[in-house]
């Protein structure tokens, strides 16, 4: 597996170009997860190359990364954990609090849960209106400091709000959106990390399973699984979604042999300093991993995937539901 280098204490280091996503291993807005089927998956991508583990604290309130703490019992050397910081949930209402009290709150907690006694990449999982950012970013500069995390991220921020946070302490990663589907970043954010040297962390990569080639229209979600709100999964949006999806896959299957899978994460790693965050909660959601490498799309290729979303979608629609609020006070 192809690498990337993130900066951990201003130090390149090696990071597999592939990242597990673990926000359905915590059970909350994905149908519920197993924890044992979920502990083999860390363990799985582990053996397949994944040396970087993406998670937050809001993922199943705390069960992601508990999962994760005991899947990396005796191996935790060997991957590059990254958290959050930076929501609370009152009554399970997740909402933003990016406060120095939080954070100190959040950090012991976290390094409890996932049994370690560093995070290497420490990420802002949303902006906090009500806190100033350099208040946020002088807290987890001290909290670098302290030895407690290795590097620091933000997760959906601006370009503003970056440079507001650079200004404090040193960024090493954004974690934004990104897929074939959802690439507002183009404009913006993904330039950005290129002029300041930073790694993006492109998630959704798969766009909640829908770039994932086996989906259909008679897919049902259940439980309180959150792509029965996504617009996206809603017709007639799904179906125009689903039309593009099967283009793309006869595109990458005719020009390159590969599935639609393998497609949509070679798009995101062709795009710049990417790591794509595969999401799985099962070992067999890793399958077709490698596909993904040992090949480029050429600029031809671009174009006719350009060509066809806009054939398809006719009514596209980014991400933004899943922006949880703001603190009222």
């Amino acid at each position: 597996m192809t690498i990337e280098h993130l900066h951990i204490n201003g130090i390149p280091t090696p990071v597999s170009r592939i990242g597990l996503g673990t926000w359905a291993i915590g059970g909350r807005l994905w149908g519920g997860s197993d924890d044992s089927s979920s502990e083999a998956t860390i363990r799985s991508a582990i053996d397949r190359g994944i040396n970087l583990i993406d998670t937050a604290p809001a993922y199943g309130y705390g069960h992601s990364e508990e999962i994760i703490g005991k899947a990396l019992a005796g191996i935790r050397d060997q991957v590059v954990i990254a958290t959050k910081v930076g929501l609370e949930w009152p009554e399970q209402r997740p909402r933003r609090n990016a406060s120095r009290a939080r954070i100190r709150e959040e950090i012991e907690a976290s390094l409890r849960r996932l049994r370690t006694d560093r995070i290497d990449l420490y990420q802002v999982h949303w902006p906090d209106p009500l806190t100033p950012i350099e208040e946020t970013a002088r807290e987890l500069e001290a909290l670098r400091r302290e030895g407690k995390i290795l590097a620091i991220g933000v997760s959906n921020h601006s370009c503003e709000q970056m440079d507001a946070f650079r200004a404090v302490a040193s960024l090493a990663a954004v974690q934004p959106p990104y897929n074939l589907f959802e690439r507002a970043i183009d404009a913006d954010v993904l330039p950005y990390a290129r002029e300041h040297d930073l790694t993006v962390l492109a998630y959704g990569a798969l766009c909640r399973g829908l770039l994932s080639g086996r989906m259909s229209a008679e897919r049902a979600f259940q439980g309180d699984d959150l792509r029965q709100k996504d617009p996206k999964f809603q017709q007639p949006r799904f179906g125009q979604y689903l039309s593009a999806v099967d283009a793309l896959t006869a595109l990458a299957r005719d020009r390159h042999g590969k599935s639609m899978l393998a497609l949509a994460i070679r798009w995101v790693l062709d795009r710049g300093p990417t790591i794509a965050l595969w999401g799985a909660r099962k070992p067999e959601q890793l399958e077709g991993i490698d596909d993904a490498f040992g090949w480029r799309l050429s600029e031809q290729d671009l174009a006719d995937i350009d060509r066809l979303l806009v054939e398809h979608v006719t009514d596209p629609i980014g991400p933004e539901f899943m922006a949880p609020p703001a603190r009222t006070t």
